[in-house]
């Protein structure tokens, strides 16, 4: 069984700044690329950013110069460091990794449950 657990959501008011957590628990033998999506309901889930296992970051358009990614491989965890956040980035956020579980090849996608980013204007 694998788990990815997301923290750090929350009301914050413009201009202000979160910080999000996800750690991924489990028989996880290695982990790939690791991100943050968020959706807003009615909407499609949209990509913020993905980091791969060697630090390669991508990040979207709307969240460039705002939203910082980054991983720390020992404790199997991916953050998304949020600043100057906006209204529009008002979301649910969802973390997810591709993990290869222990006895099993190949590298499958897991999802955390989300977490709730409110920005009021």
């Amino acid at each position: 069984q694998v788990q990815l657990v997301e923290s750090g959501g929350g009301l914050v008011q413009a201009g202000g700044s979160l910080r999000l957590s996800c750690v991924a628990s489990g028989s996880i033998l290695s982990i790939n690329d690791m991100g943050w999506h968020r959706q807003v309901p009615g909407n499609q889930r949209e990509l913020v950013a993905v980091i791969t296992r060697a630090g390669g970051i991508t990040y979207a358009d709307s969240v460039k110069g705002r939203f910082t990614i980054s991983r720390d491989n020992a404790k199997k965890s991916v953050y998304l460091q949020m600043d100057s956040l906006r209204p529009e980035d008002t979301a649910d956020y969802y973390c997810n990794a591709d993990i290869s579980t222990l006895g099993l090849g190949p590298f499958l996608p897991y999802w955390g449950q989300g977490t709730q980013v409110t920005v009021s204007a």
